[in-house]
């Protein structure tokens, strides 16, 4: 059981075997819901050919996720508490996801009002902890009061667009999302917070695994939808391959371990941070991708009207950002375990794939694509035994 009260002061930055709680977990959960909406709203987009009007709703709604994610996830790296208060105000955190889950079919349609509130109350949890830090931590209150005065400034301006026609022009989102950007930059300056190297990695990686679970969720869908109409051979080219890109994916984020990069290299945290909203988004727009993908398999009145060059893109281009930011985040803490040479060449086909998608077909393309990635792992782990049997020679 949780104490009733813990006095709320930084945890210890070198802790030893420094891993997510439970509470960390569930609250991970929540955003499975909202990850899942905007996923399914893009593939639905897609599919009807409007990726292009759909791709600006799903960068902000998903701003609004990933950036909610992280500063909780910072601030529970350095002062997480685990007792009665700090759960409650997790809790009221995870009301807010919900809230702005329910509020993303709207968002697509133009109205950001609910998302907006969803975000509010997710706010009000994370100021009223920065607030009790500030009380209870002396030497860390300038960066704590910082963070609380900063946080709720900027959601003044983001509750203030609603009153705006239309919810206020793209400009106005992009201002208020580049100011809620610059808040710990701003917070930091007097000091850093204490945030674990390890913890931190570890809860990026489990927030991969979430988006590529959506992944798994949504073509699982998709295929259950296809399968109702009659299995065809497309249908389960296309389902193998996506599957191998999910994996390969997985296998290629996690040999690029962050743990003792962040440690030897903490002031590069933000721009690691940071970068990996592009990366995030992209695996959820990969989720949409395999969905559209799926559906492409169906005939007659099932068929979709997007062609097949942007059913592949909307597979090919995610991977791509994905395999591109993952050298260029790694990169600049030092440890990259995939040549930056592999990773472009990767890149470059996995592209060149799209270009002939009209021709090799939908289930020929994805499995070019899974091939691509089956071959990079395969040289990276090809190298990777070299060196170590040359280093025990």
């Amino acid at each position: 059981m949780p104490s009733l009260r813990t006095r709320m002061v930084a945890r210890d930055q070198a802790e030893p075997h420094r891993v997510s709680s439970p509470l960390e977990l569930l609250f991970d959960l929540t955003f499975v819901a909202a990850v899942s909406q905007i996923a399914g709203r893009l593939a639905h987009a897609t599919e009807e050919g409007h990726a292009g009007h759909a791709a600006g709703a799903f960068l902000a709604v998903f701003f609004a996720i990933w950036w909610a994610w992280m500063n909780f996830t910072w601030f529970a790296s350095a002062y997480d508490t685990d007792d009665v208060p700090y759960r409650v105000m997790t809790f009221v955190q995870m009301a807010g996801v919900l809230v702005l889950a329910a509020g993303v079919p709207a968002a697509f349609d133009g109205d950001f009002t609910t998302v907006t509130i969803g975000y509010l109350v997710m706010r009000v949890g994370l100021v009223s902890q920065w607030v009790r830090a500030a009380i209870a931590h002396p030497d860390g209150r300038a960066t704590a009061l910082r963070y609380a005065i900063g946080v709720s400034l900027v959601q003044v301006l983001w509750v203030s667009r609603l009153a705006l026609p239309g919810d206020g022009p793209v400009w106005s989102f992009v201002v208020c999302a580049l100011l809620d950007l610059s808040v710990p930059l701003f917070a930091e300056r007097p000091g850093m917070t204490t945030w674990h190297p390890h913890h931190i990695a570890e809860r990026y990686g489990l927030f991969t695994i979430i988006l590529l679970g959506e992944s798994v969720l949504a073509a699982t869908n998709a295929v259950q939808g296809a399968v109702a109409h009659g299995l065809g051979a497309d249908l389960v080219v296309i389902a193998l391959a996506g599957l191998a890109v999910l994996f390969t994916i997985w296998w290629i984020y996690f040999s690029e371990p962050a743990g003792e990069g962040l440690e030897a290299r903490r002031d590069r945290a933000f721009v690691w941070g940071y970068g990996h909203y592009a990366m995030f988004a992209a695996l959820a727009a990969l989720g949409a991708g395999l969905e559209v993908a799926v559906a492409s398999a169906g005939e007659g009145e099932h068929a979709i009207e997007a062609g097949a060059t942007t059913v592949v893109a909307a597979t090919a281009v995610p991977v791509a950002i994905v395999l591109t930011l993952l050298w260029a985040l790694h990169a600049q803490l030092g440890r990259v375990a995939i040549p930056p040479l592999f990773t472009a060449a990767a890149v470059v086909l996995t592209l060149l794939i799209v270009l002939g998608a009209d021709t090799l077909g939908v289930a020929a393309s994805l499995t070019a694509i899974a091939v691509v990635l089956v071959l990079l792992l395969t040289a990276t782990l090809v190298r990777k035994t070299r060196e170590t049997r040359y280093a025990h020679s």
